[in-house]
């Protein structure tokens, strides 16, 4: 009898400090309640056959990946990207616990994601995380050698509840916060229509680094002022100074200013700009605004948030 064994990761928002997080900024971020499961059991041929199925079933990625290949970390020019990708992380993966191949004949391995991943809610934080959780390694360092990133994603892949993520002399410090004002029903998530590449947007921000460790202090300031907002009006007016500092440090105009001028409430970016979901505060439910524009996915804080 094989062996099946299941691992699951929880997706992310990045409520503050996106960016500036990367320099040691306290960011705020929330776990979702949509994620990705990890599916692992044994097979034959020293090889994992990989299936990848989106939140509505269809496959979007399936391949053989020999063990050789992980061990060697073989490049396949024509592979899309993803098993390359694939192929980086487990390499890392082996060099710090090398018994999953060693040990082992091979794996049909399955990931699940419960959004649809497009969404860019953390379909490669919650794999790596999986991974690291099935071969008990660290997820931090996973990344790390990986993927890179500040790993406030990896923080909330393995958190139910907010927190606040600051990298202190490059380690990651995650502390739970007590996040459950009574405005969350004037909250709302609003999908942007097109996923955004992190990657990209983190080299663009290095480009175009002015001064940001001045802007350190404020956010950090904000950050704590989002936590701590007792009425949705303090809590907006800390996001909208918050959309005010990063459009300066960017040189880009705010995503309220790009495309929901005469929207009533406030905006926020969410992790990389100009891309993935928004955040949305008014006193009425925004849905029929949104939809007019052309944005079909908006979701209430209630039904994204864990």
């Amino acid at each position: 009898m094989t062996m099946k064994q299941t691992f699951y990761s929880n997706g992310k928002l990045l409520i503050t400090g996106e960016y500036l997080v990367l320099d040691g900024a306290k960011a705020f971020a929330l776990p979702t309640k949509f994620g990705q499961n990890l599916i692992i059991e044994e097979a034959e041929g020293q090889i994992i056959h990989w299936k990848s199925f989106d939140s509505d079933g269809s496959i979007w990625f399936e391949d053989n990946i020999p063990f050789s290949s992980i061990t060697r970390k073989e490049r396949f020019d024509d592979a899309k990207n993803i098993k390359n990708t694939l192929i980086e992380i487990l390499h890392e993966a082996y060099l710090m616990n090398s018994d999953f191949i060693t040990s082992s004949k091979g794996y049909a391995i399955r990931t699940e994601l419960t959004f649809p991943k497009f969404w860019g809610l953390g379909t490669s934080s919650t794999v790596i995380n999986n991974i690291a959780q099935w071969l008990q390694i660290d997820a931090f360092e996973l990344l790390k050698r990986s993927f890179g990133g500040s790993g406030y994603d990896i923080a909330c892949a393995q958190s139910n509840s907010p927190i606040v993520y600051q990298l202190v002399n490059e380690k990651p410090v995650v502390e739970k916060v007590n996040f459950q004002p009574d405005f969350t029903d004037k909250i709302y998530f609003v999908y942007l229509n097109k996923k955004q590449n992190s990657k990209a947007a983190i080299a663009s921000y290095y480009g175009q680094q002015g001064n940001s460790q001045n802007a350190l202090e404020t956010i950090n300031s904000i950050t704590k002022a989002v936590i701590e907002a007792k009425t949705s009006k303090e809590f907006g007016s800390a996001l909208q100074n918050h959309e005010i500092e990063l459009s300066t440090i960017l040189e880009l105009p705010t995503v309220k200013e790009a495309l929901f001028p005469d929207f009533d409430g406030v905006i926020k970016s969410l992790g990389a700009w100009g891309g993935d979901f928004v955040m949305s505060i008014s006193k009425e439910n925004p849905t029929a605004y949104f939809k007019e524009k052309g944005f079909e996915i908006v979701i209430p804080y209630s039904e994204m948030i864990l």
